[in-house]
């Protein structure tokens, strides 16, 4: 019974997990480029009573499936599920979604290089392409004070657009950072992310070349976040959490009535 309360327990503490997990979502559901979260679960230790495998007799037959007694479950991960949110357009020269996988490389104030697919961009008082914080895009584009307007191709090459009908000036490239695995980034919050020994080295570079989409002048990317079906996993994670709570009241009323025998 003692074994039951703890079980119990961890249940409801997975499945809050899991309702905080899709309530971070939910609350997600209009932010550009977000990733929704993904709870995952796994057993806890057993307790073996009896070993599968063990020898039960004398004539050395042997147990074929024992006693394991499961001791509950924990939260193994909660992971970014990187899918392609809806591309809509903004009709905006400094914005930018990507069509595909890679980040945009952002400098913070401390010179840390961060990741992030958030590609509302804006100018700073000196014409530097910088995001909504005011961190620089890397490769420091700046826009001439004379410009009218910029052009950003497909693959990150980013023109000034000038009065006169001249050419676009070609001042910088936008670069595609990209790694072997996206889910092992470490969130800043911010729609920031930064490099983990589980998210592997940076690589790539450039849009459409080692595994990187392209760019998407105008446009940004929506919210990954299905909210029906988050709702649908709120009402099962609730009730999780409810069935939970009863062995826990169960295993209480239980424990009460031995310690009342006589």
């Amino acid at each position: 019974m003692t074994n039951a309360l703890r079980i119990a327990a961890t249940g409801m503490a997975a499945q809050q997990t899991r309702v905080d997990t899709i309530a971070n979502n939910i609350a997600n559901m209009s932010t550009t480029a977000y990733a929704p979260r993904r709870a995952a679960f796994a057993d806890l230790m057993y307790r073996q009573e009896l070993t599968p495998g063990a020898v039960s007799s004398r004539t050395g037959t042997l147990v074929p499936g024992g006693i394991q007694i499961g001791l509950g479950v924990r939260t193994a991960a909660v992971t970014a599920d990187r899918v392609q949110g809806t591309l809509t357009s903004t009709g905006a020269d400094l914005d930018v979604a990507i069509e595909g996988r890679g980040f945009f490389d952002v400098e913070l104030p401390s010179g840390e290089i961060a990741y992030t697919r958030d590609g509302r961009f804006s100018l700073d008082p000196q014409g530097t392409l910088v995001n909504t914080d005011g961190f620089p895009v890397s490769g420091g584009i700046t826009v001439p004070e004379d410009a009218r307007g910029v052009s950003i191709t497909n693959d990150g090459e980013v023109y000034a657009l000038f009065s006169d009908g001249t050419g676009g000036q070609l001042i910088g490239t936008l670069g595609l950072t990209v790694f072997a695995n996206e889910k092992g980034l470490e969130a800043l919050g911010g729609n920031l992310f930064r490099e983990t020994e589980a998210s592997g080295a940076p690589g790539g570079g450039v849009a459409g070349v080692e595994g990187a989409g392209f760019m998407r002048q105008g446009y940004l990317e929506d919210s990954g976040v299905d909210v029906v079906s988050e709702i649908a996993e709120l009402i099962e994670a609730q009730r999780g959490y409810e069935l939970n709570s009863k062995v826990l009241t169960a295993a209480d009323e239980m424990y009460a009535a031995a310690t009342r025998i006589k």
